[in-house]
């Protein structure tokens, strides 16, 4: 079944101020739909807010904490009001964690699954409350990632998350499979290039990156905008998601192994730094939708050349 997005479509993104969530909201702006954009921020938020309006949308700012419920439940109240229903709610909001399971302290570890988890259980509850309240239509779409297919060291709580995300998405599409207009849709991206890294936790004692290859944020919102059109059950995006997800499915031991070797020597840097718990407890920048990483890795493995953003 398809859905078409006009100026009466009224679509809400949580972790809209920065990343793939900030690339989402202009890419729906380009529709001329009804925003309705989340995050902790007010600054970076009123900024993609004049963004998307720049391009024709309608945009309402909503500054909360998605792993706040009550939060939650004010942004879904007062984006039905304003707008009177809501068609499209994507979770996009997360934190990023890296380090050694037994030396990240039990609080950061789990704020990160509060975010992550918790926050988005909060999106879809409300999301589903309100589609059953309009005739039992609308569509969700969770980011999760190839890191919820595939794990990684060092990355524990993120990559918990990512798989629980994926199996709460699921749970939702089987318990609403007699819903026909009620659609839950995952996206499994592989690396993207956004400031995440820049901003994360971190007690792993050097710097982290990207890996590579390194896709645009662009090419994941443009995936949302499909699924949004078109949902479906899941999307991969970036060539080398839908190749780990083959080598995961014929060979999972191995491929655990080989990115348990290899991984860390692509996400970490060789500068040293200190712990730091990032924007896990608040709010940081940078906030632009890229971090600069396919220009990183395209100076260090074709140096001079410069990269088009595809």
């Amino acid at each position: 079944m398809s859905f078409e997005l006009t100026d009466q479509t009224v679509v809400v993104v949580t972790g809209a101020s920065s990343g793939i969530g900030r690339a989402i909201a202009l890419a729906f702006a380009v529709k001329r739909v009804r925003l309705v954009l989340i995050a902790r921020n007010l600054e970076p938020l009123n900024e993609v807010a004049a963004g998307c309006r720049a391009l024709g949308a309608t945009a309402l700012v909503q500054t909360i904490d998605i792993a706040d419920p009550a939060g939650v439940d004010e942004a879904l109240k007062q984006a039905v009001e304003q707008f009177g229903r809501i068609d499209v709610w994507v979770n996009c909001a997360a934190v990023l964690l890296f380090g050694p399971f037994e030396e990240i302290p039990e609080d950061v570890f789990n704020q990160v699954i509060h975010t992550n988890i918790i926050g988005y259980a909060n999106g879809c509850r409300a999301a589903l409350k309100q589609f059953r309240s309009q005739g039992n239509r609308g569509v969700i779409v969770d980011m999760s990632s190839m890191l919820g297919v595939v794990p990684e060291p060092y990355v524990s709580a993120y990559v918990a998350t990512k798989f629980a995300v994926r199996g709460l998405t699921a749970c939702l599409r089987q318990e609403h499979r007699r819903l026909p207009n009620i659609h839950i849709c995952t996206v499994l991206p592989f690396a993207i290039d956004t400031p995440i890294y820049c901003k994360a936790g971190n007690y792993y004692g050097f710097e982290a990156r990207s890996i590579v290859p390194v896709y645009s944020p662009e090419r994941v919102a443009r995936g949302v905008l499909r699924l949004a059109e078109r949902p479906k059950r899941e999307m991969r995006v970036g060539g080398l998601a839908h190749l780990l997800d083959l080598a995961s499915r014929a060979a999972p031991g191995f491929t655990e192994t080989l990115v348990g070797r290899f991984a860390p020597s692509l996400q970490f840097k060789s500068s040293a730094m200190g712990k730091t718990t990032g924007n896990l407890l608040e709010s940081t920048g940078p906030y632009a939708v890229a971090g600069g990483w396919m220009e990183y890795w395209a100076e260090r493995i074709l140096p001079g050349r410069r990269t088009a953003r595809k």
